[in-house]
């Protein structure tokens, strides 16, 4: 297995896994209360990101920067190509009226034309505004007035129609250009005649300093806010985690990097990580659906060496597999392919880290059975070449982590938000912890305060939310970040994020409880889809589920039931409740009894952008669930016995 092979060679390799030492600070009782990574990349003195295509095009003009997805066939892109299409879109956009410091939406689906844009905005002196290509047309204005953007670059006629509602009623109604109609196209023709030297003057007048996005957050506990970053803290992430991860990789693994982005570039995380890839020349392409119906295609036909994804994605390659098994009638095949995946991932790691011997024969042997069977088909749906990944958003199950890894896929969790411009921590290449994610990027402290709670300080912190001082004040002190998530650090400073601080449930017997983690257990095992973990001065935890729509074909299919069978009668199938029974049982294993879910509620329909139950970054609105069902949640606690006598 390729990735054994690598931990191996790592240890040969102290000069390259030793660059890094994490410093850490201990209170009087020997708790772990701060870690410190010091910097691998200088800060940034002068220039800013908009010089990156021009850099790489005098430095490497014929090196493949990007390949670009046309009618199913993946074309080349130079380091030239880009950098020339990027001047002419700058040039489009000052003819247009971009003034220096003056911002620009982009309202698109993850895709070539998003980079050549970004880049493009940041040569012309502007501050780009990312906007969800899923946004509704009451968050378009709000981001678009409170940002004062006045031009907007959407993806389709979809999208515009949306944006001309949005600001319909604004006092200067923006100016907008639509991807499909041929916008790249027509800001070329309309910059044509800007001098090359206009160019090169608003590009070397931006500094580090500068603001170089405004991008809002999710928006889970209400109105999202703007958070600023300069072109330092962008430098800042990407420089770092290229210069932490790159080099090793690449002496280690003999691998040519590339990577498949499709996580939104709306979200900060794709858009670092495709700075950190133009930064360290490796190639990437765009895939515009994180729907593992649509993303499989793309991957097989890429073939990427690494992904950076979010825990639904390896979910659903998972239970993909186990579906599949079942269709061939395999299932407890696949169950136990499963469980030997986990004991060999967690013994081989053991023995890695120095605290285990090992796998014994019977579990090699067991592991090579199922490799031919079984992982190596996960394998082959991620397009054959892949043997490592990042996983960031929300915590990747532990167990689900592990199969990966006897699968030959090291995922490395991380841990970050968009005030701290991506990634805070992450695991170290090839220092796997599965459960952590990781330690401080380098340049970055992490300290735990006294009531818990994650804070973070160092280059990648933003400075201001957008005309928002006084949630500034409210999150930044001192140059610490607070987070609002509740962690721990380790003797070796991994961090642990617990749960969400102003998520803790306190049930009516006093007992705090973190739901993060028996949600994320929850939805990694079918057919679960989403959940929202209830029970704030209640007697006890119970939980309302919703159903996979996938698993749910799959699940009627292999019972031999009609395909159209009503949610309504499925939620109360004895069946199908004891299998999402299985899946609680599955989330009761991670907590104490007291912590448990007792009672769950399976619920019609589910959680999405459009019912405005998900944040376009798929996270949970726990209020606006709370509110939705009300009555099936009263519903859990209106009979029975309490939590004391079950």
């Amino acid at each position: 297995m390729g990735v054994r092979k690598d931990l191996k060679r790592a240890k040969q390799r102290t000069d390259l896994m030793d660059r890094t030492r994490v410093e850490v600070v201990k209170d009087a009782d020997g708790v772990v209360r701060e870690a410190r990574t010091p910097p691998l990349a200088p800060p940034a003195t002068t220039g800013s990101i908009a010089d990156l295509p021009f850099t790489n095009a005098a430095e490497a003009p014929d090196a493949v920067a990007l390949r670009r997805e046309q009618a199913g066939t993946w074309h080349p892109v130079t380091t030239a190509a880009f950098a020339d299409q990027v001047a002419a879109v700058a040039k489009g956009l000052i003819a247009a009226g971009l003034e220096p410091g003056g911002r620009v939406a982009v309202m698109s689906r993850t895709r070539y034309e998003w980079a050549v844009l970004d880049f493009a905005i940041w040569a012309a002196g502007g501050q780009t505004v990312p906007v969800y290509a899923t946004s509704s047309a009451d968050q378009v204005e709000w981001i678009v007035r409170d940002s004062g953007a006045r031009h907007i670059v959407t993806e389709n006629a979809e999208n515009t129609a949306t944006a001309i509602v949005g600001t319909a009623a604004h006092e200067h109604a923006p100016r907008i250009w639509e991807l499909t109609a041929g916008a790249i196209a027509d800001l070329t023709t309309l910059g044509r005649d800007v001098p090359d030297e206009e160019i090169t003057k608003r590009r070397t007048a931006v500094t580090p300093d500068t603001v170089a996005t405004v991008c809002y957050t999710s928006g889970t506990t209400g109105r999202p806010k703007g958070c600023v970053l300069t072109h330092a803290n962008l430098y800042a992430e990407a420089a770092n985690t290229v210069e932490l991860l790159h080099p090793i990789f690449k002496e280690v693994t003999h691998q040519t990097a590339s990577t498949l982005l499709f996580l939104p570039l709306a979200h900060i995380l794709g858009r670092t990580l495709q700075i950190a890839c133009l930064m360290a020349r490796i190639e990437i392409g765009h895939c515009p659906s994180i729907k593992p119906d649509e993303l499989r295609p793309a991957l097989k036909e890429f073939r990427p060496t690494f992904l950076v994804g979010v825990p639904y994605l390896f979910e659903k390659i998972h239970d993909t597999g186990r579906a599949t098994a079942e269709k061939m009638g395999r299932g407890a095949s696949f169950d136990r392919a499963d469980r030997i995946a986990v004991r060999f991932g967690e013994s081989y790691l053991n023995k890695f880290l120095g605290t285990g011997k090992g796998p014994t024969p019977g579990l090699y042997a067991a592991w090579a059975l199922y490799d031919l069977l079984v992982y190596r088909r996960v394998r082959k749906e991620l397009g054959g070449c892949m043997r490592y990944a990042i996983s960031g958003g929300s915590p990747l199950d532990r167990d689900l982590n592990l199969f990966f890894y006897a699968a030959g896929i090291i995922v490395y969790e991380g841990y970050g938000l968009t005030e701290t411009t991506a990634a805070a921590t992450i695991v170290p290449p090839l220092k796997p912890r599965p459960g952590t994610v990781g330690q401080p990027v380098p340049g970055t402290a992490v300290r735990i305060a006294d009531d818990g709670e994650v804070l973070i300080k160092g280059g990648i912190v933003f400075g201001a939310y957008w005309n928002n001082p006084a949630a500034t004040d409210a999150v930044l002190q001192d140059d610490w970040f607070a987070t609002g998530d509740l962690g721990c650090l380790d003797e070796d400073g991994y961090l642990t994020i617990t749960g969400r601080k102003k998520d803790i449930l306190v049930t009516s017997g006093g007992k705090n409880v973190s739901p993060a983690v028996l949600e994320d257990r929850l939805r990694s095992r079918p057919p679960i889809g989403q959940c929202l973990v209830v029970g704030d001065n209640r007697p006890f935890i119970a939980a309302v589920i919703t159903l996979d729509p996938e698993a749910v074909a799959h699940w009627l299919a292999v019972r031999k039931m009609p395909a159209d069978t009503p949610l309504s009668e499925l939620i109360q199938d004895p069946r199908m409740r004891a299998d999402v029974q299985k899946a609680v049982d599955h989330a009761n294993e991670a907590v104490s009894r007291a912590e448990s879910i007792r009672r769950f509620a399976l619920v019609e329909g589910e959680f999405t952008e459009d019912n405005g139950l998900l944040t376009p970054s798929l996270k949970v609105k726990r209020h606006a669930v709370t509110v939705a069902y009300a009555a099936e949640i009263e519903a859990l606690y209106g009979a029975g016995p309490d939590a004391d006598d079950r």
